[in-house]
């Protein structure tokens, strides 16, 4: 960012709010004109994006940015982007502000509180919604469900304040990319930066999002099967075609939205050390992958590393069986990234069998699932875990 003034606003949250200067730390970030507004977030294909205007979000003053950044962390915890789906897109933009910023000091003047509409502190985000919207009358789903007369009462609230001109404090035309990702595992990648950013934070969680971080780390109702396959769904969604059966968020309810097309190019790794060298689990991931390949125009490369690589195979189809393979030796996660990199076609995805010993790239632009061991360790905050457990 010009004149580094993200970088200096997330050095001031690390120093006053630790937690979430790590959660910032661990989003992808981009600088992009953003309508007028400072920031935004996003889950785009299934990775945590903060968007950031350097005009706009220059010019807030030192204690704003860090509010901003704070309110966006907040989107995100909730799952803001995901929870409102088939709703009237700007009525819940403003219910999601409404929910998070009573409890985020040093907001710019223009944020929106639960006051301004004669609403109390602390309610969810679809409690406010309820009552933002009359019953019956939704109108244009692009905009308030108010329509535009202007009128004295609103909402089972009686809010005073006219629904048309109220705006929210960061930019959230960019939910739209999030509807790539399946909700469970929008959840799963949060939990990984959550846990990233509590180990920075010496596991001190504020108070406003304790409970919240709490029910987001309880252990995961969701068999292993499952994330994968969505893993594998939403990363491999490459190139667009039009479609009339979803909302745009951008646009009128009566333009054409997007449909993905699937076409599958995964690289898989496979930690050759005794710790994944277990005929039950090996048999287990490869069953899974084979069964996600079939029917479709799959191509799967298979690299066997310990410290470099062992042995590469090619697979189309249903022919993938991860093999026993001894390589011993330290671990070294790099070379599997190296060479994913140098593919004529990149994957879609890459999909890491480990303990997570060993050292690893500082970043990766590739989606990328490590399929850790029970007793594994996800080696660098990137990337989405998962446990493999048969």
């Amino acid at each position: 960012m010009s004149g580094g003034v993200l970088e200096n606003a997330v050095v001031r949250l690390l120093r006053e709010r630790p937690f979430y200067g790590h959660f910032i730390l661990n989003l992808r970030r981009e600088e992009r004109p953003l309508n007028g507004k400072p920031a935004g977030v996003t889950i785009r294909n299934g990775t945590p994006t903060l968007s950031v205007d350097p005009a706009a979000f220059g010019s807030l003053t030192g204690n704003e940015q860090r509010a901003v950044l704070e309110h966006l962390v907040k989107h995100l915890l909730h799952l803001h982007m995901l929870r409102g789906k088939g709703l009237n897109a700007h009525d819940w933009d403003v219910a999601c502000d409404l929910a998070i910023n009573p409890a985020t000091e040093g907001l710019p003047e223009d944020a929106l509180y639960p006051a301004q509409f004669k609403m109390p502190d602390g309610l969810a985000a679809e409690e406010y919604y309820r009552q933002l919207v009359r019953p019956f009358d939704v109108g244009n789903l692009s905009g308030s469900g108010f329509g535009d007369a202007e009128q004295d009462t609103q909402g089972a609230s009686g809010a005073g304040k006219e629904m048309t001109s109220v705006s929210t404090l960061d930019d959230h035309l960019l939910w739209s990319d999030a509807d790539s990702t399946p909700l469970q595992l929008a959840e799963e990648m949060l939990r990984a930066v959550t846990r990233e950013s509590l180990r920075g934070s010496d596991g001190e969680a504020p108070a406003e999002v304790r409970a919240v971080i709490e029910g987001l780390l309880r252990p995961s109702p969701i068999p292993w099967r499952q994330v994968l396959r969505q893993f594998v769904a939403t990363a491999g969604r490459i190139g667009k075609k039009s479609t009339w059966m979803r909302e745009h968020r951008r646009f009128e309810h009566n333009t054409p939205g997007t449909r993905k097309r699937h076409r599958l190019n995964l690289l898989v790794g496979i930690d050759v050390s005794d710790s994944t060298d277990i005929e039950e689990l090996r048999e287990a991931f490869g069953r899974e992958l084979v069964q996600i390949a079939r029917g479709r125009d799959a191509s799967i490369t298979v690299l066997y590393a310990n410290s470099r690589i062992q042995r590469i195979e090619a697979f189309k189809g249903s022919a993938l069986m991860p093999e026993r393979y001894d390589g011993g030796g330290f671990t070294d996660l790099r070379p599997v990234f190296d060479y994913a990199r140098t593919m004529h076609l990149l994957p879609a995805a890459v999909i890491y069998l480990t303990d997570g010993v060993g050292p690893a790239p500082e970043h990766m632009e590739l989606p990328t699932l490590w399929v850790l061991t029970a007793e594994g360790e996800k080696p660098v905050p990137w990337g989405i875990e998962m446990r493999l457990e048969v």
